[in-house]
């Protein structure tokens, strides 16, 4: 991930022994890694978007600020994402499974042109 320091979604420092990667009943980590907020705090290359659709089931996911921020200040952070509908993490990227709600930019990219 670099040399950007990051958090749990609330604040808290990532578990050394990957613990916040335990799944709950819903499918979902019990915690997931976020860039800090100092780090989302020097501004964000994207837009910041909140809501995203897994194309394979056609439902959209959301998801919370510190989430939403961290792909808006550097779209490559994250591998997969989860998916409310189906209750499991899939890839994003240019090969991934989504797009951010009313468009067809895949999440986990930036935007032609934008840098």
């Amino acid at each position: 991930m670099g040399a950007e320091r990051t958090t749990l979604t609330d604040g808290s420092p990532v578990p050394a022994d990957g613990s916040h990667r335990t799944l709950r009943a819903d499918g979902q980590q019990a915690g997931y890694v976020v860039l800090s907020a100092e780090e989302r705090a020097k501004g964000f290359v994207e837009p910041v978007r909140h809501t995203y659709l897994h194309t394979k089931c056609g439902t959209t996911t959301n998801m919370g600020r510190a989430l939403a921020e961290t792909y808006a200040r550097q779209p490559e952070f994250y591998s997969g994402t989860f998916c409310c509908h189906c209750g499991g993490h899939f890839p994003v990227g240019e090969f991934g499974e989504f797009v951010w709600e009313d468009t067809n930019q895949k999440v986990g990219t930036r935007a032609p042109g934008l840098s």
